[in-house]
């Protein structure tokens, strides 16, 4: 581990002026992600500047933009066992409960701040070990995933060179996330010059011609909020995740769901949806194409898969001898049905939609 200097600001003003004066500075909060990779080397900052008591650890209500009630402001230093317990967030967001709830471990979650797991790193093995060349640590490598064990990674919005070859294909590991982006989050971020929000569906980026780059957040700028707007839609939502084992492991795939019906003579219709995925991209996969495709349509498991394969035309699947992941486009495409239609069943009836298998 290269030696840094640790210190602390009094406050986010000055934390924020003291990692813009060094380009190798960074921030630290709860540390879950950034020390693992200080230890592993793939961090090498000169100064930690904590953050712990600089940024807000309280939940509270905040107006929409049309001055509608009923959103959220999470503080950047709430802790995700805090956030999945808030009662506002378990009956209004239950989407974001069970997401949180899906991650880690209890002692990472007492842990993890908000910020900081929007911040999360790829858990492609290929970027923890040093000893393989991987495109995420630095463009002039290649990526080792291609060819190798991809059972993790993308399938849907890979980094390609110009002549139309993949050049990483790490996928994002936060659940939270995932589920953030299904409400539309906003971020509020706090830089060298002033304050800026962001919607989460700009926050994050796609690998392109720079796949160091995870977000959009330039060098000094600290997250110290997070905004969830009003959403009646998201009381019916759910957070369904796919892995290897039942806890502490990271998403094979997953979704988060809600879902609006109106209950019609001819059967139920879907009046609303919202969609994410994770697990299958560099960043969570907000499912616009399949939202579009389900909206006004009868809400029948049939019409859930087309939807969710209609998302998916654009999937590229990594073939290795290593393991690949084709096995993720039928995994998504039930796992996407089997949500939409647990949130399809009439609560008032017996003989709706019905199932849990994906």
């Amino acid at each position: 581990m290269r030696p840094f200097t640790y210190t602390r600001a009094d406050d986010a003003d000055g934390a924020v002026a003291s990692v813009t004066a060094d380009r190798e500075a960074m921030f630290l909060a709860g540390g879950t992600n950034l020390v693992d990779h200080l230890k592993l080397g793939i961090a090498a900052p000169s100064t930690l500047v904590d953050v712990t008591g600089l940024t807000s650890d309280r939940i509270t209500d905040v107006d929409g933009d049309d001055g509608q009630e009923g959103g959220l402001r999470i503080g950047a230093a709430v802790r995700n066992s805090d956030l999945a317990a808030h009662p506002r967030v378990r009956a209004e967001y239950p989407a974001l409960a069970e997401a949180l709830l899906q991650g880690a471990s209890g002692q990472l979650r007492n842990m993890a701040t908000t910020g900081g797991n929007l911040l999360q790193r790829t858990r492609c093995a290929y970027f923890q070990d040093r000893t393989t060349p991987c495109t995420k640590r630095s463009l002039d490598e290649p990526c080792s995933a291609l060819g190798g064990w991809a059972r993790y990674h993308a399938i849907l919005g890979a980094a390609e060179d110009d002549e139309g070859l993949q050049r990483c294909i790490a996928t994002h590991p936060s659940d939270m996330a995932v589920a953030m982006s299904m409400l539309d989050a906003r971020v509020q971020v706090l830089g060298p010059e002033g304050e800026r929000t962001i919607p989460i569906g700009e926050f994050y980026r796609l690998p392109g011609d720079d796949p160091t780059r995870d977000t959009v957040l330039r060098h000094g700028e600290l997250i110290t909020a997070v905004d969830l707007p009003p959403a009646p839609i998201a009381t019916n939502s759910t957070y369904y995740k796919v892995r290897d084992r039942a806890s502490y492991a990271f998403a094979l795939v997953s979704v988060a769901a809600a879902l609006e019906v109106d209950r019609t003579p001819d059967g139920p219709v879907v009046a609303d949806v919202r969609l994410a995925l994770g697990g299958v991209a560099h960043m969570p996969w907000r499912a616009h194409r399949a939202e579009e495709a389900l909206r006004g349509r009868p809400a029948t498991e049939e019409n859930f898969r087309a939807a969710a394969e209609a998302e998916l035309e654009s999937a590229r699947p990594v073939e290795s001898p290593a393991g690949g992941n084709a096995f993720k486009i039928p995994l998504v495409a039930g796992t996407v049905t089997a949500a939409l239609r647990r949130l399809a069943q009439d609560p008032s009836a017996t003989d709706g939609v019905s199932g849990e298998s994906a």
